[in-house]
């Protein structure tokens, strides 16, 4: 185990930045369904947290949003924002890549926030990992939509890229603000990758070789 003295926490601007993007896209989902503000807000907040809060319950940390009313006020003001620029917005693409940049983000995120509270790297990478996709699931079923974990497309690879290269430059001694920028970057370019170019793994018994991730 590894103790939080040795592994600072990134800033909380980092997390605000997570949440907010996550919160982006379930407001996104909401207008997609053509939803009332309240719904927009709801949708916000649970897209924003779910994967974080999953995290501190399974690492046993105090959940992250329960003492810091900050994270309500970014849901609300995802919604507002959503709200308002939805009618003029591409609303599929845009939740899409807003999709991808949190996803890099969260995932590092997610596993410096195992790291600083004594989880060993591998698990912590797991967290990582968890925190960038779970909120997502919640949203993609409130919404009735497919996941996108489901598509056969990478994305469980981006967010595992993302948690791995922080956690690894970490332990090689990078400041710890510095391994988060290179692990998200890293994370984003490769779903990015995958939205553009239609990136994919091998799939099981998919004779042209694509798959999902």
């Amino acid at each position: 185990m590894f103790g939080s003295e040795s592994l600072p926490a990134l800033p909380p601007a980092f997390d605000y930045a997570g949440v907010t993007v996550f919160a982006l896209t379930g407001a996104l989902a909401a207008a997609r369904d053509k939803q009332d503000i309240v719904t927009f807000w709801f949708f916000a907040v649970v897209t924003g947290v779910g994967g974080g809060t999953l995290r501190d319950l399974l690492i046993g940390a105090p959940v992250f949003w329960i003492g810091d009313a900050t994270y309500l006020g970014i849901g609300l003001l995802a919604a507002i924002a959503v709200w308002l620029a939805a009618p003029r917005l591409e609303r599929l693409k845009t939740l899409i890549w807003l999709d991808a940049v949190g996803l890099g983000a969260y995932a590092v995120i997610g596993a410096a926030k195992a790291l600083s509270f004594g989880v060993g790297p591998i698990v912590a990478v797991a967290m990582g990992v968890l925190t960038a996709c779970f909120g997502g699931v919640i949203r993609d079923v409130l919404a009735e939509q497919p996941s996108a974990l489901l598509k056969r497309e990478i994305t469980i690879s981006a967010a595992l890229l993302a948690a791995a290269s922080f956690v690894t430059l970490t332990f090689a001694g990078v400041p710890p603000i510095w391994a988060g920028v290179a692990g998200a970057v890293a994370g984003f370019g490769l779903r990015a990758g995958a939205i553009h170019y239609g990136w994919a793994l091998p799939a099981f018994g998919d004779p042209r070789g694509k798959g999902k991730a």
